[in-house]
């Protein structure tokens, strides 16, 4: 897989592709934008044109070096991740064992640490230790989706390279290159899918299209059917990302209603599937209740990322979210 398989990031590309071509590689990178835009795929294939035998600036991708990183057992390329909630100290150590020899068998060691805001204190001050005594043979690359959580202290001793969100024709485009789906379905996706080509593919399993359509009918029908409360919890699943993407479409959901009281323009819209049910539904609310259903959904979703207990947090979610009213 070469750059030219990231979508969306190519200004991001080019930035990595230049600093190679000038032999002036960073000891450390910060990858950091919302989940599912590339920012690990494009880590994987960094350290796969830094070690690659072709020696072009790309990953070839067939070459013994590219296919040993494809397959996660190259001895030069490290990927560490969260075991449980957080990255330990113990994969942070065993880091500083390693980097401290040369590459074995490519031009460059590098580390990749993904989701590195889930390290814990201990981590990060090992870490810490690492990024002030670079070495000019070992790259590190940290990966995040909530850099504001970050330590300043690791943030300013990396170069920060930010991924946008990906334009919806962009995610359409992936979608009919990659896995060959039909024009109107790429639309019904990428239109949903926030920017995010991996929740672009989480959406294409039809549990999170059902998903729209339960949730619209239990929150529609809770004024007249106040029962219905106790089942939307129950529709977010257990998964805990599955979770956190399900309330993103909920507040991307709101957030369309709002837009759409304010300008009536339908093609404004991120959930252009339900954008019947958003028209009919945002005349019975208020925007001060949208507004706040955004804020309630918000909070859960940043709870949750916290870990706190996602049952009770999404119950509690249920029952204060704004009812519509009847017309």
């Amino acid at each position: 897989m070469p750059f030219s398989d990231i979508y969306g990031q190519e200004k991001q590309i080019r930035v990595l592709q230049n600093t190679m071509k000038r032999g002036r590689i960073p000891h450390a990178y910060l990858f950091h934008g919302i989940q599912g835009i590339g920012k690990r795929t494009t880590a994987k294939i960094l350290a796969k044109a830094l070690n690659c035998i072709q020696d072009n600036g790309d990953a070839c991708g067939n070459c013994p070096s590219c296919l040993k990183i494809e397959h996660g057992n190259h001895p030069d390329v490290v990927v560490i991740e969260p075991e449980g909630i957080f990255i330990k100290i113990d994969a942070i150590r065993a880091l500083q064992d390693q980097i401290k020899f040369r590459p074995f068998e490519g031009k460059k060691k590098v580390f990749i640490i993904v989701d590195a805001d889930r390290m814990n204190d201990a981590s990060v001050n090992a870490l810490l230790k690492t990024l002030e005594e670079p070495s000019p043979s070992n790259i590190l690359i940290l990966t995040t989706s909530r850099v504001h959580t970050l330590p300043q202290t690791i943030i300013s001793r990396c170069q920060k390279i930010r991924f946008h969100p990906v334009r919806p024709e962009t995610i359409r485009s992936f979608l009919t290159d990659q896995l060959s789906m039909d024009k109107e379905t790429t639309r019904e996706i990428a239109s949903s899918a926030g920017g995010s080509i991996g929740r672009a593919l989480e959406i294409r399993k039809q549990s999170f299209l059902d998903f729209k359509k339960e949730i619209i009918t239990l929150l529609s029908t809770a004024r007249s059917i106040p029962l219905s409360l106790f089942f939307l919890a129950d529709t977010f699943g257990n998964n805990r990302d599955s979770v956190l993407q399900r309330l993103a479409i909920l507040k991307g959901w709101y957030r369309d209603m709002l837009v759409y009281r304010e300008t009536h323009d339908l093609n404004k819209l991120i959930h252009l599937d339900v954008a019947g049910d958003t028209k009919k539904l945002s005349k019975k609310m208020k925007v001060t209740d949208i507004l706040e259903n955004i804020k309630i959904i918000s909070r859960t979703h940043d709870a949750i990322e916290r870990n706190v207990n996602r049952q009770l947090m999404l119950e509690s979610m249920a029952f204060r979210l704004k009812t519509f009213n009847p017309v």
